[in-house]
């Protein structure tokens, strides 16, 4: 009978808590090292057989009895202090959100992706070179003369670096007007064929509504064996028409002059303008989008290829100019003065993917 007095003495402890924290405390008194029915077990060692075996059996139940208790009682109180906290604690959760500031892709860095993404369907891998060059790679490797109007002050952007004794005789370095000189670089190192597109930042001292100091431009290359013009036409217009999303596309060549090509061509894309909005693809007005030509032979020779078995095309555009022709920005120097109004309405969502045409021909 005494067993049976504890337990239900016992039971009114835990019975009670009013918290997790006095059921704890609880438990600890019972069934803890220093806790009465733990006192309990261990008094078993002193007994006798016979006693033993008789009390062993009441103190174990006794031991599971409490141990059940604490745990249901412990599931009552929890779901008790939930529901208190949810009481003191109600949320509207119809009220709208804060709004959450994310960043933008800037326009040149998707046009290139784009450009990338487009080039590389076609077979071509990605090159690079500095944006400091020498005077040679920028100009002599590509067959530029020492007397082109490029060359001048007032369109690059010389480094002369001297010496530690003050010679200035020294060939200067200068900003990289244009992406070409990857070209000499690329088949300098890997040979021919070849076929690549080099993106990056050019240099010109040039600042007004469609010219800035710093642009972006991207140069196309491919060398090989029996390489021609029309082989520069398929792959140009495939682009213009991955690029500007459009099924077919007319594109004019017209003949010019560029020092590192031979013969070149300047291309214009059909376009037309509606109520001040460039449309592409359609109308009676022409617009230049791009250069190209053949590689020269003598630039194939500065880069140590065989212009005697190779062949090669070569095209540039700028990166900056076909973006705003494809998003309808009117004003280049926008691209670079850093306003968070206009990176919000021209920006791209960062998880918007390039939306490439997928009906390359060939």
């Amino acid at each position: 009978m005494k067993i049976e007095a504890e337990n239900i003495n016992f039971l009114d402890t835990i019975e009670a808590a009013q918290s997790v924290e006095e059921l704890e405390q609880a438990r600890v008194g019972l069934l803890g090292k220093k806790g009465e029915v733990t006192h309990l077990l261990r008094s078993l060692g002193q007994m006798n057989d016979e006693e033993r075996k008789l009390k062993s059996p009441q103190y174990n139940k006794l031991k599971q009895t409490l141990e059940e208790a604490i745990k249901e009682k412990r599931e009552v109180l929890v779901n008790r202090e939930i529901e208190n906290r949810m009481d003191s604690e109600w949320l509207d959760i119809t009220q709208d959100s804060r709004e959450i500031n994310t960043g933008l892709i800037h326009p040149v860095s998707r046009v290139t992706e784009e450009i990338v993404s487009i080039f590389s369907d076609l077979g071509f891998s990605v090159a690079e070179g500095p944006q400091i060059e020498s005077d040679w790679y920028n100009f002599d490797s590509l067959n530029i003369p020492p007397d082109h109007p490029a060359r001048q002050e007032f369109d690059t952007f010389y480094i002369n670096p001297g010496d530690d004794n003050g010679n200035d005789s020294i060939s200067p370095n200068v900003l990289r007007t244009h992406t070409s000189p990857v070209q000499v670089r690329f088949m300098e190192n890997h040979g021919a064929p070849c076929r690549i597109i080099a993106p990056g930042r050019v240099y010109r001292s040039d600042y007004d509504l469609t010219h800035t100091p710093m642009f972006h431009q991207i140069e196309g290359l491919v060398v090989g064996e029996d390489i021609s013009m029309s082989n520069l036409k398929w792959v140009l217009i495939e682009f213009c028409k991955a690029f500007f999303e459009l099924e077919s596309i007319d594109l004019r060549f017209r003949a010019s002059h560029f020092p590192f090509t031979e013969p070149s061509a300047e291309v214009d894309i059909r376009c037309s303008w509606v109520e001040n909005s460039l449309v592409v693809g359609k109308g009676d007005d022409w617009m230049e989008i791009l250069g190209s030509g053949m590689v020269h032979p003598n630039v194939l020779e500065a880069a140590k290829v065989d212009s005697n078995k190779f062949q090669g095309f070569a095209f540039g555009m700028g990166i900056d100019r076909l973006a705003m022709l494809k998003y309808g920005m009117p004003d280049l120097r926008s691209f670079f003065e850093n306003d968070m109004r206009w990176l919000k309405h021209y920006g791209f969502a960062v998880e918007k993917t390039s939306n490439l045409y997928d009906k390359l021909s060939g």
